[in-house]
């Protein structure tokens, strides 16, 4: 007997470290249920690649039986990051380990997802819930989705993402505002309608750094590319004003309004992106340990979201899923699995988000070309390679 025995398991969210928990839970008989707000698997178009990790996203996929499929879906092409300052002056070339130790093979987010959802067995995703609401109710645990569905369950685990419904049954502490947001853009048909960025971005992914400001960008398999606009700021109306620049000239206004000093260089993102929407970064404080609920608890960005400056959100939530899915197995009681995930995952957690706080101030300080290029020199030790201008 083991905590989950006869019991019925709810997951909140189907990303990544959800659908993981299910396929991992499922190998061993378990019943599960995984309840999605999205209206189906191709709903919305899935955001940037992601690097996995050996010892947690990596590990996940292999405990579930699934390093195969990700090998056969990974993008082999993503191995190098470049640097720049505000003015497309290259400052350094990372090469990313694809293989041996420390390697951090690339896959994009939409196969991660289908690999996940292929390998859980037919009506294990309950597409369209968005939850509302829920309650304990005696042994078992309430969930109550937009449009009136319902659903009980013996243990529920929110993998729901930063704004977490589920998380006010487990903690009234919320996620904080960092001071930073995030523009998210999506130009299409990049090597064509943005031919000069394009060539220097290479092929891969690329971050410019400057003035408190940072534009990350990347390539997807299509030949589209991925923009992130990075700035701080605490101004309602910067927000407002993206929100409301409705046309291509509208929101290359916007860009020189707000990065200021920066090259027009960077204007063709604004004017062709298909769309653009504002993303504030959110963190939970480093030391936030709730009383262990037996029934409830939340993995990924709804028990610690964090800004993204390490690389290691859905690594974080996919290893969540792995630590609490061995102690579903292997302990008697959901109370006590559920106890020992909290205490592991609270001792990880704080070290990696003061980690990622550093990492988010150094990105958007004064100097951020000099820190950020130390920084990923400094993982290169001997193989670092030179910027081009010295090359």
């Amino acid at each position: 007997m083991n905590a989950i025995c006869g019991k019925k398991v709810a997951i909140v969210g189907g990303g990544p470290g959800g659908l993981t928990l299910a396929r991992l839970l499922q190998q061993s008989g378990a019943r599960v249920s995984v309840y999605e707000r999205d209206q189906s698997r191709s709903a919305r178009v899935q955001g940037s690649a992601l690097d996995l990790h050996e010892d947690s996203g990596l590990a996940a996929l292999e405990a579930a039986g699934l390093t195969d499929a990700f090998w056969a879906n990974h993008r082999p092409d993503l191995n190098n990051l470049r640097l720049t300052d505000e003015n497309g002056t290259v400052l350094h070339d990372h090469s990313r380990r694809m293989s041996g130790p420390g390697k951090r093979p690339e896959i994009e987010r939409g196969p991660l997802r289908d690999l996940l959802l292929d390998s859980l067995e037919p009506d294990t995703v309950q597409w369209d819930c968005k939850l509302d609401s829920s309650e304990i109710q005696g042994e078992q645990v309430l969930l109550r989705f937009a449009g009136g569905k319902t659903a009980l369950a013996d243990i529920a685990i929110g993998g729901d993402g930063a704004n977490s419904r589920l998380r006010e049954l487990v903690t009234p502490i919320r996620p904080q505002y960092v001071g930073v947001s995030l523009v998210e853009g999506l130009v299409p048909a990049a090597k064509q309608t943005i031919p000069e960025l394009w060539d220097l971005l290479g092929g891969s992914a690329l971050i410019a750094l400057g003035g408190e400001r940072t534009i990350g960008i990347g390539t997807k398999p299509d030949e589209s590319v991925l923009l992130y606009a990075g700035l701080k700021t605490d101004d309602r109306a910067v927000r407002q004003s993206l929100e409301e620049a409705v046309d291509p000239d509208q929101r290359v206004g916007w860009f020189h309004a707000n990065f200021k000093g920066w090259s027009d260089l960077w204007e063709p993102l604004f004017r062709e992106a298909v769309s653009m929407v504002w993303r504030p970064l959110l963190v939970c404080p480093m030391d936030q340990p709730w009383k262990p609920k037996p029934n409830v608890t939340l993995i990924g960005d709804a028990a610690h979201v964090m800004p993204p400056y390490a690389g290691e959100g859905v690594n974080m939530a996919m290893l969540d899923a792995l630590v609490l899915s061995k102690l579903l197995l292997s302990e008697k009681s959901s109370s006590k699995a559920i106890a020992i995930y909290e205490a592991e995952m609270f001792a990880r957690m704080q070290h990696m988000t003061a980690d990622t706080m550093v990492n988010t101030e150094m990105f958007y300080a004064p100097d951020a070309c000099e820190r950020v290029v130390a920084l990923f020199r400094s993982f290169c030790g001997k193989d670092a390679v030179p910027p081009a201008s010295e090359a």
